[in-house]
């Protein structure tokens, strides 16, 4: 009997997922001085797209070559940058290998708002950052931990309307460069702490004007952005949002689901489910081993944030429905679709080790027990042990993992982190 993750997804755009597997953003670092997309990007999507999964959403593309998360970002070139010809090519090339063997590929795309570091982008070295309000962020609690984070952050400025505006129209133009570049869609990335969840999360978010203040306020940004995007795209082209579910606490949870049925309303593709930031970085949370042999709500108790993904399903029944964070198992992933939690199940970190496991999960000749995986917390080096600083040790997952990716892309055997 086929697994149920093996049943197709149609969109409400009309775009259909052969079946229920994502391989879900990450930090590729593959992007060199022009952050355009090269052949180390073609070579390691090429290989996820061999993999059978049914979307394949990228990491980062920034929209503005002045902000970028890192320094090795791939990102829009600047407005009106669409109609470069040079530029464009290295897209389309992009689009070719991510989607050559069937699997839709989405352009997840983002602002880092006071998340991107110092000299990461063309606004200068002791240029400030920009975000809803002027509250710069907080990485650790010791000593140390502050001065490395003012040396690595600079402190935000709050942007002004005509900041805003410009960061619309930055959006829109790159998801009108991603469709005439033959991708499939685009997510808007409003989770992680980036500049659009900085935005709709009343703790960064302190603005009285039309961009604060209340729930519907903190969601105009995102909701101009969507307006625009769908207006330059064509009409099967995916659009789907990137929501954090823990970051903004149970007490914020009304305003949270009336934020996403505001989205709703506005006619999404897709939700995708995450959480974290970098100042509470829940989206690259160890797991621990789970045991084989184990019930079906025990396994699905794999994903990270399964409950607030459950409580929007209840709420909003009709939205398709992807759920990242933990996944390790065709038992887990099977179970949060029965759960009815979801209706896609994205997987980060696995994909980076085994780029091919959906064909793993979907071989029904392969048993339960193996198709499975483990992985290890990723140690953090002996300073930031040694220092016990959060801040220098949090980088430590995200390393090791965009090193896998860079391993995909040169054809090297990719391996999981070492145990403890």
């Amino acid at each position: 009997m086929a697994s149920v993750l093996s049943d197709p997804v149609k969109l409400p755009c009309g775009l259909v997922f052969p079946n229920r597997l994502s391989k879900a953003a990450m930090a590729e670092n593959l992007a060199q001085s022009n952050n355009n997309p090269n052949e180390d990007f073609n070579e390691a999507y090429n290989k996820w797209s061999e993999g059978g999964w049914g979307m394949i959403v990228t990491g980062n593309v920034q929209v503005d070559i002045d902000h970028l998360g890192n320094f090795l970002d791939p990102a829009f070139q600047g407005e009106n940058a669409v109609s470069n010809d040079k530029h464009l090519e290295s897209w389309k090339k992009y689009a070719a290998a991510s989607q050559k063997h069937g699997s839709p590929t989405i352009v997840q795309i983002s602002h880092p708002g006071k998340q991107s570091l110092r000299g990461a982008g063309r606004r200068g070295l002791f240029a400030s950052t920009m975000a809803p309000s002027a509250i710069p962020l907080t990485l650790g609690t010791s000593l140390l931990d502050s001065v490395v984070t003012s040396l690595a952050f600079p402190k935000p400025r709050e942007m002004t309307l005509k900041d805003i505006d410009r960061v619309i129209r930055l959006f829109v133009d790159t998801a009108r460069m991603v469709a005439d570049s033959g991708f499939s869609g685009i997510e808007l990335h409003a989770a992680h702490g980036y500049l659009l969840d900085q935005f709709l999360n009343a703790k960064s978010n302190l603005r009285t004007d039309d961009y604060g203040g209340s729930p519907e306020k903190r969601s105009k940004l995102l909701l101009d952005i969507l307006k625009g995007c769908r207006e330059v795209v064509p009409h099967n082209f995916c659009i789907g949002v990137k929501l954090n579910s823990a970051d903004h606490g149970a007490a914020n949870l009304e305003d949270t689901m009336s934020q996403i049925g505001l989205l709703v309303t506005a006619g999404i593709d897709f939700l995708e489910v995450s959480g974290g930031t970098y100042e509470n970085p829940r989206m690259v949370e160890g797991d621990k081993p789970q045991p084989v042999q184990k019930s079906a709500r025990t396994a699905a108790r794999e994903a990270f944030f399964l409950e607030f993904a459950k409580e929007t399903r209840k709420r909003y029944p009709n939205l398709v429905l992807m759920l990242t964070g933990g996944f390790r198992s065709r038992s887990g992933a099977e179970a949060a679709i029965k759960e009815n939690a979801c209706d896609i199940v994205g997987m980060a970190r696995p994909a980076a080790i085994y780029p091919n496991f959906p064909i793993v999960l979907l071989d029904q000749s392969i048993s339960d027990e193996d198709a499975q995986i483990t992985l290890s917390r990723v140690r953090p080096g002996f300073l930031p042990r040694l220092l016990r600083s959060q801040v220098l040790g949090a980088g430590a997952e995200t390393t090791f993992y965009a090193n896998q990716i860079h391993r995909l892309a040169k054809g090297e055997t990719t391996f999981a982190p070492a145990s403890a």
